[in-house]
């Protein structure tokens, strides 16, 4: 009898660990996809991006193109709120599957686009223009990305394995920056810098079509979780809509505060790491465009292992001590981060940019199962998108554009270090003031939620 029972909960782990992996592989194919789209946006606004649709004028020289390029690379963060409040509202509604589906089609069409625009040369202002619109588009459909794959994973995952399960499509996002520089390192070695400015990238963008194709056909399969159905279900009983936006803001505000503010420092380090140092490398360093593409696809590569490594360190010591290293160490890093880039030397560079971003994957690892574990399922995926898509605007999207300012206005790095530190100081504080989700049952969450608002 013993026997037969052991059996039987080893057939049913095996099965959770099949389902969860399947679920795993479904959101990172998507996401790789999208972040990939994303990203090949952000190393070509420097690379190319800043010589064909913003030319240099005036007295501003090579950094005010680089400035414009950075803008319109901030508008994607500008849509991402919108994108996680409109698929939030209805991923809370119908379901996280069908609205994930939707984004990868809209952002794939975007980027597919940008690659088909003629240049500033061809038609003056128009080009920018359309660039701006379709980087617009391709930010609302990544805005509602992040949250549904997120809980896709989150709410499959088993408690105690939350935080190593859904590092993984956190991860996914280090693998799409890896695909981007790839494609973009082969093009550019196979091609003259000339015809690689000239038509080269293009096909980096019009790639995206089969990497959509292939994330869609993978994802279609996934179901919705239990806890998910369940909450569903709950809410047809009690004759009761999903809640939004302003219910979040309304019982949540601490934690929907609070979850935002604490990804604005490790989320300004990683931007200033993966897009910031590609112009201070080019113009200070003159370094090569392939070299700079290899440092940005060893510095991703290694952070997808790390990334995962961290999200099982936060199961183990918990979410808040282990962003709390993590910070620890950004503070540390930050100061001697440039004079590791100004030493020229492709090694020591990448140390610096590796370091920096195992200390950013610390911070940002278990975030994903943080804001699983803060709000409850009906507005789970409104809460976390807000969170993840409004941190985003106030770190990522100026991040690059803020540094390059200072730079250029002093002269200097230090101006940099001392912004980043300041921004860190601030999610510190935030982390301070949530409390410690690790282990929490999800079913719990709702049950509070329930108790609170009977």
């Amino acid at each position: 009898m013993e026997i037969a029972q052991t059996k039987a909960v080893e057939l049913e782990v095996t099965a959770e660990r099949s389902s969860i992996k399947k679920v795993v592989g479904a959101a990172m194919a998507g996401t790789i996809a999208e972040w990939y789209e994303f990203f090949i946006y952000g190393i070509a606004s420097t690379l190319v991006f800043s010589k064909i649709f913003f030319p240099t004028m005036g007295s501003g020289g090579v950094l005010m193109g680089i400035i414009a390029a950075f803008a319109t690379y901030a508008v994607g963060f500008m849509a991402r709120p919108l994108g996680g409040l409109v698929f939030g509202h209805y991923g809370d509604k119908y379901g996280r599957k069908k609205l994930l589906q939707i984004s990868l089609i809209l952002v794939g069409v975007a980027t597919f686009l940008m690659g088909c625009i003629p240049t500033f040369a061809s038609i003056g202002y128009a080009a920018p223009a359309i660039l701006v619109l379709l980087r617009f588009i391709q930010g609302f459909a990544v805005g509602g990305e992040w949250g549904g794959a997120m809980l896709l994973v989150g709410e499959h995952s088993p408690e105690h394995q939350r935080g190593f399960w859904t590092s993984f499509p956190q991860a996914a996002a280090c693998a799409g920056n890896v695909l981007a520089s790839l494609v973009l390192l082969s093009l550019s070695a196979l091609l003259v810098p000339e015809d690689f400015l000239a038509w080269g990238w293009r096909i980096a963008f019009w790639l995206s079509a089969v990497i959509v194709f292939i994330g869609y056909y993978i994802r279609k399969n996934v179901e919705e979780s239990d806890v998910f159905k369940e909450s569903i279900e709950r809410q047809e009983q009690q004759q009761k809509a999903s809640a939004g936006l302003k219910e979040v803001l309304k019982h949540y505000p601490k934690q929907a505060i609070c979850g935002m503010l604490m990804r604005v420092g490790e989320n300004s380090a990683y931007y200033i790491i993966v897009v910031f140092s590609i112009a201070y490398l080019s113009i200070q360093m003159q370094f090569s465009y392939p070299t700079i593409l290899s440092l940005l696809l060893c510095a991703n590569a290694f952070q997808f292992f790390s990334m995962i490594s961290c999200g099982a360190l936060s199961d183990k010591i918990g979410r808040k001590m282990t962003m709390y290293i993590g910070y620890a160490g950004l503070v540390l890093w930050i100061p001697f981060y440039f004079a590791g880039l100004n030493t020229g030397e492709f090694g020591w560079v990448l140390l610096a940019m590796c370091t920096g971003l195992l200390f950013q994957g610390m911070c940002y690892a278990g975030q994903g199962a943080v804001l699983a574990e803060i709000f409850p399922t009906r507005m789970r995926y409104s809460g976390s998108s807000f969170c993840y898509q409004i941190s985003s605007i106030l770190a990522g999207s100026i991040a690059p554009m803020i540094a390059t300012l200072l730079w250029k206005k002093f002269d200097s790095t230090l101006p940099i270090t001392f912004y980043i530190l300041f921004v860190i100081g601030i999610s510190v504080i935030s982390i301070i003031l949530l409390k410690e989700t690790g282990g929490r049952s999800l079913r719990e969450v709702d049950q509070e939620d329930q108790q609170k608002h009977a």
